[in-house]
């Protein structure tokens, strides 16, 4: 269908994207830096049983928004929410990756009546005082050089040391993005998504978590959310340096997601 207007609210910013496939609706979340061409060979895998929804989280790839007031979590999960009830759904399967997986836990913790269930890929850290405080300087840094030198040069700072999917994703999505708007978007690293784990304890959905490999996106914090979420199900599948772009990473989690929401289809 091609990139669309999947809504247009009413801030003069609409959330542009994709939706492949029909049945019951997934909304699936790109990471932080790429866009949701990261997430398209995931989505066509799922095509054939589901409605895909591939937002450009806003800030990201053709969702233009370089407001820095509106980057902020709680923004980013009614985006969510509007999106799907834009698409005549009342209710949703919620697939995220780093960035996009924290705002589908915050959707699942806000919106439980809607959320039916999630996946979490690459979950982000939750961060104590002192390493927030040292990513939200970092986030700056990097908002200031996307502002005077452009992505290219903004990305430097992270590029070098990301996992390889990660790292080929970003720089793959760096030509359809708006210096101006993510730049807008790293205000995110003023706002805390959460402050403890204990916090998910209160997240009822049926979760799977598949673990990141990074430092941001820690490994034992998979097993920490699976024990913590009252239905968090920890996945045989992880990230790893073997994945080199979308298509691996569609290869590697689309059987452990597809028969994930098979089971929990049948368990709502």
């Amino acid at each position: 269908m091609g990139v669309r207007t999947l809504h247009a609210g009413d801030d003069g910013w609409p959330l542009m994207g994709e939706v492949v496939g029909r049945g019951e609706l997934i909304v699936m979340l790109h990471g932080g830096g790429p866009d949701h061409y990261s997430m398209r060979p995931l989505a066509n895998r799922l095509a054939g049983r589901y409605r895909v929804a591939l937002p450009d989280i806003r800030g990201y790839g053709a969702s233009r928004c370089p407001d820095p007031t509106l980057h902020r979590w709680d923004q980013y999960v009614t985006d969510a929410i509007e999106i799907m009830h834009a698409l005549d759904a009342t209710s949703a399967h919620f697939v995220g990756a780093g960035l996009g997986g924290t705002i589908a836990l915050r959707t699942c913790l806000e919106h439980r009546h809607v959320a039916r269930s999630a996946v979490i890929i690459s979950a982000e850290a939750i961060e104590d005082d002192e390493d927030k405080a040292a990513d939200t300087e970092l986030m700056d840094r990097f908002a200031n050089r996307a502002r005077s030198r452009g992505l290219q040069a903004a990305w430097e700072l992270f590029v070098p040391h990301l996992q390889p999917l990660i790292a080929n994703l970003v720089t793959e999505a760096i030509p359809r993005a708006d210096a101006q708007s993510a730049a807008a978007a790293a205000t995110i690293g003023h706002d805390r998504a959460f402050a403890t784990v204990e916090e998910l304890r209160r997240i009822n959905t049926p979760t799977l978590i598949i673990a990141g490999d990074y430092s941001r996106h820690p490994t034992q914090l998979a097993r920490t959310l699976a024990d913590a979420l009252p239905h968090g199900e920890l996945a045989e599948v992880a990230m790893s340096d073997l994945l080199a772009n979308a298509e691996d990473l569609a290869r590697a989690f689309g059987p452990a997601i597809e028969q994930f929401l098979a089971t929990s289809d049948r368990d709502i």
